[in-house]
């Protein structure tokens, strides 16, 4: 782990106080679950699960969080969630397994850190930008990110063309504000961060001539200690800075 990153990953473990994980067999039982707070249940390695873990991070959300191999899950799963899908959020008797609807319930709930404008009209504006990040580039990413064993590789060209081509030219957007569209870090850049993170799985270069204030709005994002704290072991082995090329 670079240096820095290890130096922020030491600070973010004080100031958040990193989340307690348990391992798949850890499931907890009704009685458990109605004591234990705030419960995530997430794929060590999706950019959907990491969005609600970054949000919980920003927010300093105190949450017990338990991993999940997707290709075993648990049967207990079935019972907080009838697609068995992730992630999954448990809050006492509350049960959430949409990404979007989790991290809007987070705000709503939980008002420090807010992550969205607290006026009415900019609030409403700041989500059409979060719908447009999820529809334009988000649906993109579920493509360049399918298993390989279903991967539609045609499909995945395109995918990967377009989503470079349009990071590219929006690139200028980023140089605005020090965050997406705001001075403040938000929840757009909560769906922002892990995509990103993933471009060199996703085999996307891009260009330094054309993308610095893309690359800086990165830099300033993975940097932040509650991104660095909320990092799985695998995603700091795999993932990392955008390739240049």
């Amino acid at each position: 782990m670079p240096f820095l990153f290890a130096c922020c990953f030491r600070y973010a473990a004080r100031l958040i106080g990193a989340s307690q994980t348990l391992p798949e067999s850890s499931i907890l039982s009704d009685s458990e679950q109605r004591h234990a707070g705030v419960l995530l249940y997430a794929h060590a390695d999706h950019h959907v699960s990491h969005q609600v873990r970054l949000a919980l991070a920003e927010k300093q959300i105190p949450y017990r969080l338990i991993i999940v191999d997707p290709t075993a899950r648990p049967e207990d799963l079935l019972d907080l969630n009838p697609y068995a899908s992730l992630p999954t959020l448990i809050d006492r008797e509350l049960r959430l397994y949409q990404g979007m609807v989790i991290l809007e319930y987070l705000e709503d709930r939980y008002h420090h850190n807010r992550l969205l404008p607290d006026h009415p009209a900019s609030r409403a504006e700041y989500r059409q930008y979060a719908w447009r990040i999820q529809h334009d580039w988000l649906s993109l990413a579920d493509t360049l990110l399918t298993h390989p064993d279903s991967l539609d590789v045609k499909a995945a060209q395109q995918a990967r063309q377009q989503l470079r081509n349009s990071l590219i030219s929006l690139s200028p957007l980023f140089a605005k504000r020090p965050f997406f569209m705001n001075d403040q870090f938000g929840l757009c850049d909560c769906l922002l961060a892990p995509m990103l993170w993933r471009l060199a799985e996703m085999q996307i270069k891009l260009p330094s001539s054309l993308t610095a204030p893309l690359l800086a709005y990165c830099q300033r994002l993975f940097e932040r200690p509650a991104f660095v704290a909320t990092l799985t072991q695998h995603e700091r082995q795999t993932h990392g800075l955008p390739r240049i090329g």
